[in-house]
């Protein structure tokens, strides 16, 4: 079957459009509407509310039907001028990005075991990897705070089991231990996503590359760098850009370990401080205001990653 062709003789800018009028078809565009509609309802509407409510005085009395008070941009000068509100978004940030860096270290690793070792092994390592990804996560803290309990949890007897005095040390007394269990906890819920998307990208490369790489004398190191590291390189970017927004976000596990004794102060991150000004102190306003600003420093972490992607994707 051959292409239809502009009459001949037709001058350059008719055949241009009829040849623009042949590619183009309106179908997928109007296919996309629904879904976009459904996005645009579905999450404009809180984002419009949350920017209105930030700029208002919006308090418990305007829960019980007290009109707010528009105060424009003064919820966000009074929490920028806050030092709990930096020192909050300093711990945030730094948490993230450590937890993201260990979560992809971990799960290239995995993701590299699995496609080395035999299937049964292999096998077993993708059960355990679900069953800990499967695992709610109010289950799972429950176990993991009991784990870390300083008065008969497993890890302080363990270690004190091997000659280490733990004794009723209590692991969420103090920040920097605080953290190290949070990070423990936040890692082993994420290593399966990523050893799994991994493991999926390490199935494209072909073995014959990988042959032909170790009969020139490429070693174990040099084709995981020049080889495997830069065909896996697109999924990497886009679990390493999702590992940066959940850990930005984290909230249950943050909070659970704050019910379970840790200081509230001192271990506070944006999801935890912003759940405290709204329900805990009943000021939505300021909450309201700190939500567009983890929203827009989300944008802000996320921007070079996407900006990397598009590159690619181009």
């Amino acid at each position: 079957m051959t292409a239809l062709t502009a009459p001949t003789g037709a001058p350059p800018k008719a055949a241009e459009q009829l040849e623009h009028r042949q590619r183009f078809s309106p179908t997928p565009y109007l296919l996309l509407v629904p879904a976009i509609a459904v996005l645009l309802l579905a999450l404009g509407y809180p984002l419009v509310w949350q920017v209105i409510t930030s700029m208002q005085k919006f308090g418990l009395a305007q829960q019980f039907g007290k009109p707010p008070e528009f105060v424009g941009l003064a919820n966000y000068t009074r929490l920028f001028t806050d030092p709990q509100t930096w020192a909050v978004v300093g711990r945030s940030i730094a948490f993230c990005l450590v937890n993201a860096v260990i979560t992809v270290v971990i799960g290239v690793g995995v993701a590299l075991l699995m496609n080395a070792v035999g299937t049964i092994t292999r096998l077993i390592l993708q059960i355990a990897m679900l069953l800990a990804w499967a695992m709610p996560v109010v289950a799972s803290m429950t176990v993991w705070i009991w784990v870390f309990d300083w008065r008969r949890g497993i890890v302080n007897w363990g270690l004190t089991q091997l000659g280490l005095d733990f004794t009723n040390h209590n692991w969420l007394e103090q920040p920097l231990s605080f953290y190290f269990v949070a990070t423990v906890i936040v890692v082993w819920m994420s290593v399966p996503f990523v050893a799994f998307s991994v493991y999926a990208g390490l199935t494209q490369i072909s073995e014959e590359v990988m042959e032909a790489a170790a009969l020139d004398g490429a070693g174990p190191r040099q084709r995981f760098f020049s080889i495997i590291l830069p065909m896996i390189r697109p999924v990497l970017m886009i679990v390493a850009l999702l590992q940066v927004i959940w850990d930005l976000r984290v909230f249950t596990q943050i909070k659970m370990l704050q019910d379970a004794g840790a200081p509230i102060a001192e271990t506070d991150l944006l999801g935890t401080y912003i759940y405290r000004l709204g329900v805990g102190s009943s000021d939505f306003a300021m909450a309201s205001a700190l939500s567009i600003f983890v929203l827009l420093l989300t944008v802000a972490l996320s921007f070079f990653y996407v900006l990397h992607l598009m590159k690619e994707d181009s």
